[in-house]
C-alpha cells in the first residue's frame, strides 16, 4: 500500500516511517525539513503543511497518518487546520483504506498550554466527522493519543532530574512510550484494524488519570 506521513522526519513520524518501510509499504513523507530515510520505497517531499499549495500532488494514497504538530507554534494553523487541509486532499477519497490522526493525551485532559490542547481537541472531533464520511469506502479514521513520547523534543524536561521525577509520580507505569511502540499502534489502527472507526486511542501510561500537567516555566 502506498502511505502518506506528514512529519516524517524525526521522532513519531520517522519511526511510522521506518516500521512501514520494514513492513514492506511504500512510505511518501511530508516534511518542512530534509530527511535522512534511505529507502528505495521511501519518497521525501519537503513543504510546509499549513500552505495547501506547496502540497504535492501525489499517486493513490491508501493510508493516511497526520503527524505533523507542532507546540507553541501556530498550534491551531499547524494541528489542526493543515491537519484538515491535508487529509481533506488525500484522506477522503476512494482509494483510502485508513486515516490516523495523531493527537494527544492533553486534548482530553485540557492539561498542557491552552492553544496546543484546543488545537488536539479539535482533532477529536474532526476524526469523528472523517470517520463517517470515508465509512462509504469502508475506511477508519481513528486518532491515536499519545502522552509522554521519549523524542528530542521532549529532552527540556527528560534531562531535568526534578522534573523528570514529578511527571514520574503523575505516570502510573513510571515511563514514558518509546517511538517504537507508538509506530506499532499507529500500524494497527491503520493495516490490521479494520472495523474501530471514529475513536480516539489513549496511550499515555495512565498519565490522563491524574490530569496535571508537569513542563518547564
Amino acid at each position: 500500500m502506498n502511505i502518506l506521513i506528514t512529519g516524517s522526519s524525526q521522532g513519531i513520524g520517522r519511526g511510522i516511517a521506518e516500521l512501514f518501510l520494514k513492513k514492506g509499504h511504500n512510505v511518501i513523507g511530508i516534511d518542512r525539513q530534509k530527511s535522512t530515510i534511505d529507502h528505495e520505497c521511501y519518497t521525501h517531499y519537503i513543504c510546509d503543511v499549513r500552505k495547501i499549495d506547496s502540497l504535492p500532488q501525489l499517486p493513490e494514497v491508501n493510508v493516511l497518518i497526520n503527524n505533523a504538530g507542532t507546540q507553541n507554534e501556530d498550534d491551531i494553523d499547524i494541528n489542526l487546520k493543515a491537519l484538515i487541509r491535508v487529509t481533506e486532499k488525500y484522506g477522503v477519497q476512494e482509494n483510502i483504506k485508513s486515516v490516523l490522526n495523531i493527537g494527544s493525551a492533553s486534548a482530553h485532559t485540557g492539561a498542557e498550554f491552552p492553544e496546543y490542547c484546543a488545537s488536539k481537541g479539535g482533532v477529536l472531533a474532526y476524526t469523528k466527522n472523517v470517520a463517517m464520511r470515508v465509512a462509504k469506502y469502508g475506511a477508519t479514521c481513528n486518532s491515536l493519543d499519545p502522552g509522554g513520547v521519549i523524542t528530542p523534543l521532549n529532552e527540556c524536561v527528560m534531562n531535568d532530574p526534578a522534573l523528570w521525577a514529578e511527571i514520574m509520580d503523575e505516570t502510573p507505569l513510571r515511563r514514558w512510550a518509546t517511538v517504537e511502540e507508538i509506530a506499532e499502534w499507529a500500524y494497527f489502527l491503520t493495516v490490521t484494524n479494520t472495523f474501530c472507526t471514529g475513536q480516539s486511542i489513549l496511550v499515555d501510561g495512565g498519565e490522563s488519570i491524574n490530569y496535571n500537567f508537569v513542563w518547564k516555566d
